[in-house]
């Protein structure tokens, strides 16, 4: 079957949405996702969305990104996601984002690495309140088609530019019958998330296997720092299979601590994620466990019911009540730095192929990224992905 847009976007979480949103409203755009619409790592995000909160904060907040990131951060980008924040802020809550408010004005939390808190949110389910709002607006549009359970199988390229994707939609009713797609387009957007799906353990949905790394890799396209993936240092333990349940940093940005086996604290729980997580390592190692324990005894029962209620629920439901104990807590893979090489307008190597989000690598996140910084980072690079498609046109590049 072959359809034809003026735009394909790879994928429906907040990067591949907004920049849908983000088009003039006769652009035809096509969008695909790998499973059903809910099913992105943006609806899982957990503790919030960086914003600058004034002029004061800039040279803190550059720090603290660069600092996290080990200072391999590419700095145009660091800047570019900081001074957009605010834009990008204002425009979530014209879709109808609800962030939490303390007298009319936005309240803001602190996580790990952070100076000082900058961090918006919904309770503990920030990402889902965001991408379910973008969601709304998409399927409101008549000029989007969106196809659910349709995966990416290869670029069609016409003398090395991109001119579309080959995908396999399948049907719903679990038949297993299939359907081959050629989706031309004159400009695409890879925005198909991250490489969670390849481990074992991880905080991603398990069909997030690198799909457009690999065909990446198939046609020469730019990659890079495929070796930096972080993990979180507190996802809830388990010996069941499956994804592993996030144990948002924020928590511990409230007052939560990391206790050793003999309840001993062993860390400063606000480091960068990858020193905590070494810590949590070292401390597992030494003590012959498979987790260490996370204890919110220092967070007022009412906060915890107010700012984590999923935290508070999925915890209860694995047998825990953190109003009252400790949960053991241990590390999973849970974000890609690395990825398919963009430059600061989420252009790759290859013409008319643009990547943004976590498939993408613009340098933002250097060799480690700081909490919160991932939803801005998306928003932001989807925009200019789809406003300078608007400003080249047609152009070869």
């Amino acid at each position: 079957m072959r359809i034809e847009a003026d735009v394909v976007i790879v994928g429906t979480g907040v990067g591949g949405l907004f920049g849908a949103l983000s088009f003039p409203r006769e652009k035809k755009i096509v969008m695909i996702t790998k499973s059903d619409l809910e099913s992105s790592d943006s609806f899982l995000a957990q503790g919030g969305i960086c914003m600058l909160r004034d002029e004061d904060d800039y040279d803190s907040y550059f720090e603290d990104t660069m600092r996290a990131g080990h200072y391999e951060n590419r700095k145009e980008s660091v800047d570019i996601m900081i001074r957009s924040s605010q834009e990008i802020i204002r425009q979530l809550v014209g879709y109808g984002v609800d962030f939490e408010k303390k007298d009319g004005e936005f309240a803001f939390t602190r996580e790990g690495a952070h100076s000082r808190p900058r961090i918006l949110f919904h309770e503990d389910v920030t990402g889902k309140e965001i991408t379910s709002k973008l969601l709304e607006q998409v399927k409101a549009l008549k000029n989007v088609t969106l196809y659910e359970y349709t995966t990416m199988t290869d670029l069609l390229i016409d003398d090395g530019i991109c001119k579309g994707i080959k995908a396999v939609r399948r049907n719903e009713d679990g038949s297993g019958e299939t359907e081959e797609l050629e989706i031309y387009g004159e400009n695409t957007i890879l925005a198909s998330g991250g490489i969670g799906g390849l481990y074992r353990h991880s905080t991603n949905f398990p069909h997030l296997t690198g799909d457009a790394i690999e065909l990446a890799k198939k046609y020469g396209i730019r990659l890079e720092h495929l070796d930096y993936v972080q993990i979180h240092p507190t996802t809830l333990y388990s010996t069941k299979p499956g994804r592993r349940f996030l144990i948002s940093e924020s928590v511990r940005g409230e007052g939560a601590v990391l206790y050793n086996k003999n309840m001993e604290r062993f860390v400063d729980e606000l480091l960068p994620r990858d020193v905590v997580t070494k810590a949590i390592h070292e401390q597992m190692e030494k003590d012959g466990t498979d987790f260490v324990w996370l204890s919110m005894e220092h967070i007022e029962k009412e906060t915890i019911l107010r700012h984590f209620p999923n935290i508070y629920r999925h915890c209860l439901e694995e047998g825990y009540d953190v109003t009252k104990e400790c949960i053991p807590v241990v590390p999973a893979q849970h974000y890609f730095m690395g990825g398919i090489w963009v430059d600061s307008n989420s252009r790759t190597s290859m013409p008319h192929l643009y990547a943004v989000g976590e498939t993408s690598c613009n340098g933002v996140h250097g060799a480690n990224r700081l909490a919160s910084n991932s939803l801005l980072e998306s928003l932001v690079f989807a925009k200019r992905a789809a406003d300078e498609i608007e400003k080249r046109g047609g152009k070869d590049e």
